[in-house]
């Protein structure tokens, strides 16, 4: 089976802010957006628009040990 990263997920505005029952928020920080899939040791870490970033940001490369297979990541990387 061949896995491929799912499409980003973007915020999309909305008339009234207020959360429904059961949700939460949380405030948005500057950083960049980020796809992570970690699984057999293999990395693979996209912009939203789908460029390789893994080799310009090789702090998060390292981690990738700590992390257990078919994990996926998507959010913000904030520095």
């Amino acid at each position: 089976m061949t896995w491929t990263l799912p499409e980003p997920m973007l915020a999309t505005p909305v008339p009234d802010p207020a959360l429904l029952p059961g949700w939460a928020a949380k405030p948005k920080w500057e950083g960049f957006r980020a796809l992570l899939s970690a699984d057999a040791g293999r990395l693979v870490l996209r912009s939203r628009r789908g460029t390789e970033t893994a080799a310009s940001i090789p702090e998060i490369a390292v981690g990738i040990v700590q992390l257990p297979d078919a994990t996926t990541f998507d959010g913000e990387l904030v520095v």
